[in-house]
C-alpha cells in the first residue's frame, strides 16, 4: 500500500480488455478510482498532441495499454492504420509525459514485435535480430519503437520509462468480434456458436501447425502492476506463461471445452502467421517477482463459460 498510497495514475485503455483487469488488480492493492483516470477513445483521441497533454496532467504514473491491434486478417487489411495510430499514440504520450514531470511510465509492447525466425523460446535479447512476421510487422515496429523511445528518454532525460512484452492474452472479457479478435476468442465463438446454431462443420485458419504461447488476462494485469511497483530498468522484459501449445492442439482443446462434436475443416489458402511463439520468462520473476499461476485449462474454461453467458442463446438463431 505504500507505493500506491498517493499515486495519480492515468491507465490508458483502462476500460478494454486488460485494462479492466489491472483496474481490479489495482483495487485489491487499496488503490481508489479517484487515483486512476481512464480516458476513454470517444472523448479524448490520443493521437492529437493536445489530448496526450491533458491525459498526462497532473499524473505521477502512466500506464500506456490503448492500442488498436487484431488478429491476422485484421492486420493484413489495415496495415497502415496499424503502423501509425500505435506510433503516434505511444511517442507523443511518452513525450507529453516527460514534459509534465511523470515520475514512471510503463509501456506495454507486443511480442509482434520479436524477428519472424526468433530462436524459441523468445529470449530479449534476441529481440533486434531480424524482420518480424510481414503479416504483423506494421503493428510489432510500430509497438517497438516506443522501447526506442525509452531507453533514449532514459539515457539522456532521466526518465523512467519500462517497456513490457506480453505474449497473447486470453480471458473473460476478451475481443470476440470475428474481425478483429485474436486467435482464442475467436475458436472459441467459432465452437460455441456452431454447436448453437446445430452446424457440424468449423472452418479454422491456417494448417495448424504454428504454436503459441498465452498468458491468462488476469496474470498479464498482476504482471503489470508488479512491474509499476518494482521494476525500474531500460531492459524489456517479457511477460509470459512459459509454455507453448501448437494450434491444432489449441483447437483440440477448446473443441473438447466446449462440447462441439462435428468436424474442423482447415483452411490451409489461409496464413498461418509467425510459425512459433514462446518466451523465456525468467526475467519477469528476477527482477519482480512474476510467474503465472492460472493454468492454461483452467482458463480457457473461464474464457468459454463467460462468452457463453455473455451472448443469449437466441442471439444465434438455428
Amino acid at each position: 500500500m505504500t507505493f500506491w498510497n498517493s499515486q495519480s495514475i492515468l491507465l490508458t485503455g483502462g476500460a478494454g480488455f486488460l485494462g479492466s483487469h489491472i483496474v481490479d488488480e489495482l483495487h485489491a492493492r487499496g488503490v481508489s478510482d479517484d487515483q486512476v483516470y481512464i480516458p476513454r477513445s470517444r472523448d479524448l483521441d490520443l493521437r492529437k498532441w493536445e489530448n496526450c497533454v491533458r491525459a498526462v496532467k497532473g499524473k505521477d504514473m502512466v500506464i500506456h495499454l490503448a492500442a488498436k491491434v487484431g488478429g491476422i486478417g485484421f492486420n493484413q487489411n489495415y496495415p497502415g492504420e496499424l503502423f501509425y495510430d500505435n506510433a503516434i499514440m505511444g511517442i507523443q504520450l511518452i513525450e507529453a509525459a516527460r514534459q509534465e514531470g511523470v515520475k514512471k511510465c510503463v509501456i506495454l509492447g507486443t511480442v509482434c514485435a520479436y524477428p519472424k525466425f526468433t530462436p524459441v523460446p523468445f529470449s530479449e535479447d534476441e529481440l533486434w535480430n531480424g524482420y518480424p512476421e510481414e503479416t504483423n510487422a506494421p503493428y510489432g515496429l510500430a509497438k517497438k519503437m516506443l522501447l526506442v523511445q525509452a531507453q533514449a528518454y532514459r539515457q539522456q532525460y532521466g526518465f523512467n520509462a519500462i517497456y513490457l512484452l506480453p505474449v497473447n492474452l486470453y480471458g473473460p472479457g476478451d475481443n470476440f468480434n470475428p474481425a478483429s479478435s485474436h486467435v482464442i476468442p475467436a475458436l472459441i465463438k467459432k465452437f460455441v456458436d456452431a454447436i448453437r446454431q446445430k452446424r457440424e462443420v468449423v472452418e479454422i485458419w491456417g494448417t495448424g501447425a504454428a504454436s503459441r504461447e498465452f498468458l491468462y488476462v488476469g496474470d498479464a494485469a498482476r504482471a503489470i502492476v508488479l512491474a509499476a511497483e518494482r521494476y525500474n530498468k531500460p531492459a524489456p522484459v517479457n511477460l509470459g506463461a512459459g509454455q507453448e501449445i501448437s494450434i491444432s492442439a489449441l483447437v483440440e482443446i477448446i473443441q473438447e471445452t466446449t462440447g462441439f462434436s462435428g468436424e474442423i475443416h482447415w483452411d490451409r489458402t489461409r496464413p498461418d502467421g509467425q510459425p512459433r511463439r514462446c518466451l523465456v520468462t525468467s526475467r519477469a520473476e528476477k527482477e519482480f517477482g512474476f510467474v503465472a499461476q492460472v493454468p492454461f485449462e483452467e482458463g480457457l474454461r473461464r474464457t468459454v463459460e463467460w462468452y457463453r453467458h455473455q451472448v443469449p442463446v437466441d442471439a444465434h438463431p438455428r
